[in-house]
């Protein structure tokens, strides 16, 4: 038996040992510069996907206009208007709310120290001194004014970020305004590069976004109203100062930032009513409490089943996971994401009849005397009203 001409040495390496070492460190090359690029355009791509969100919410508004024959980009350009004077209207009422107290509190601090001191002894039974505590503030070398002093320095600071927060909201205006005035012809474009069966489940995933994002910035829109109104009457005759700016402050903050806007908003007209007085300040938390209970169980079930409907812990955990990702922005936009998702989730797939036992019978609202004859029915069932 002849030997073969040709022998690979045992010691040489196989050629493709090297071409896979290339094809890795290759990628951890790219995939390391990917990684920098996408840090580096971090903000932009939060930009666009809050445009992406505006778009998809004033949609709807921008399409009734276009039949009733405005122009889109008339009716775009109105809309958006609408809603940076809203924006405007909300932080010139919270700036001029924030410096009106931070001016009151500056001129009057003495009274409004011996006033809270005094107010801590009575409930709490302590026996603090207002005049050493007012001295202690005063002190030139104390806590509170070195930390006043070290606050000054970052006023051109804080100039710069509110000049930057402008130019991003300008931006998100002008990459809103493009996407809502040119959507026909952007999705006839996408549309154009796919076969017909591939447009239209694109189309009705876009159309479902639309529905989804709209419902849920007109169901806050109009719970934030609610809010506002009704805060407005009540800080009104209890006697909180600025109740205008207050209700709005309540209306908004409730509304859009899930999961803690129901504390944020309600904090801060019942610490302004301290600084007046503390029966105000227990009026108003009375008040927050009793309306947070009337919205959740009796204006969201009824407005959110017109608009956008999605379960609780599913908008609970999307926030939590938005807010992680993304910050406070990534909150607002993944309940809307999450309705959509939920949404695709539902349409797909084959359903099927479910059997009917006591672990899925579905009691509807009905009158209490049918209500008690449908649990005899079925004794573990839940009910509408259990929900």
């Amino acid at each position: 038996m002849s030997e073969p001409d040709t022998l690979v040495p045992r010691d040489r390496m196989p050629p493709w040992v090297w071409r896979a070492v290339a094809v890795f460190w290759g990628g951890a090359l790219v995939a390391l510069a990917l990684r920098s690029v996408l840090a580096s355009l971090h903000t932009l791509i939060l930009l666009l996907l809050v445009s992406m969100f505006l778009a998809l919410a004033i949609e709807p508004a921008t399409n009734a206009l276009a039949r009733r024959g405005w122009r889109r980009g008339t009716a775009t350009f109105v809309i958006l208007l609408a809603v940076m004077l809203g924006f405007l209207i909300f932080v010139v009422a919270i700036a001029t709310l924030v410096g009106q107290q931070v001016a009151d509190l500056l001129v009057h601090s003495e009274r409004y120290v011996t006033r809270t001191v005094n107010f801590i002894n009575d409930v709490f039974g302590a026996h603090l001194n207002p005049a050493r505590i007012i001295t202690q503030i005063q002190d030139p070398n104390g806590a509170v004014q070195k930390f006043i002093k070290s606050q000054q320095g970052k006023v051109v600071d804080l100039s710069v970020t509110a000049l930057t927060l402008v130019v991003e909201a300008f931006s998100v205006m002008l990459f809103t305004f493009y996407l809502v005035a040119d959507g026909p012809k952007l999705r006839r474009a996408i549309c154009s590069r796919l076969p017909a069966e591939r447009q239209r489940r694109v189309l009705d995933g876009w159309e479902l976004a639309i529905e989804k994002t709209g419902g849920y910035l007109y169901s806050r829109v109009l719970l934030g109203g609610l809010s506002a109104m009704f805060h407005w009457i009540a800080f009104t005759i209890i006697g909180v100062r600025a109740p205008l700016a207050l209700a709005l402050w309540v209306g908004v903050i409730s509304q859009f930032l899930p999961v803690i806007g129901t504390y944020l908003a309600g904090a801060l007209p019942v610490l302004v009513a301290f600084l007046d007085s503390p029966k105000e300040a227990l009026i108003a938390l009375i008040f927050i409490t009793v309306y947070v209970q009337i919205q959740d169980y009796v204006f969201l079930p009824r407005i959110t089943r017109r608009t956008m409907k999605i379960h609780p812990a599913i908008a609970f955990g999307s926030a939590l996971a938005g807010a992680a990702t993304l910050g406070a922005v990534g909150a607002v936009l993944a309940i809307p994401a999450a309705a959509m998702i939920q949404a695709l989730i539902s349409e797909a797939g084959t359903r099927h009849e479910v059997i009917d036992t006591h672990l899925t019978a579905i009691i509807p609202r009905r009158g209490r005397h049918e209500r008690r004859a449908a649990r005899k029915q079925h004794p573990t069932a839940d009910t509408d009203d259990d929900a």
